[in-house]
């Protein structure tokens, strides 16, 4: 149903760098490149994530409440995309670890601009 998410960003270099480390651990990489937006992921694909300079051109700023989660394969790959998103200029949210019951597990990050994003995986051992 969703075809991609589209965070803001106010330094579309940094987030690249960001995003470009992200795509490369969930095999994918930039399917559409700009200098307003990059896009990441693989056309006829998964639904993509992409990263804007806002089209009003006022700053970027995150939603209170807003998250984009990305599923992850096993309990070591959202190990890796949140050590991932710490080492390319992110911040912790809540380390990787089973959350609740029924087999959710998840790590909780930000970017560089400070859009909420988590690892997530379900039933993973």
């Amino acid at each position: 149903m969703i075809g991609y998410v589209t965070v803001g960003t106010n330094d579309l270099e940094k987030a690249a760098k960001f995003y470009d480390a992200i795509g490369k651990e969930m095999g994918v990489g930039r399917m559409m490149d700009s200098d307003q937006f990059i896009a990441w992921g693989e056309m006829g694909g998964a639904a993509g994530i992409a990263a804007s300079k806002p089209f009003d051109g006022q700053a970027a700023s995150v939603g209170n409440g807003v998250m984009v989660a990305i599923e992850a394969k096993d309990n070591d790959q959202v190990q890796r995309l949140y050590d991932i998103a710490l080492a390319h200029g992110g911040s912790d949210e809540g380390a990787p670890g089973p959350r609740g019951e029924g087999g959710f597990y998840a790590g909780y990050f930000r970017d560089p601009d400070g859009n909420k994003l988590n690892a997530f995986c379900m039933n993973a051992g």
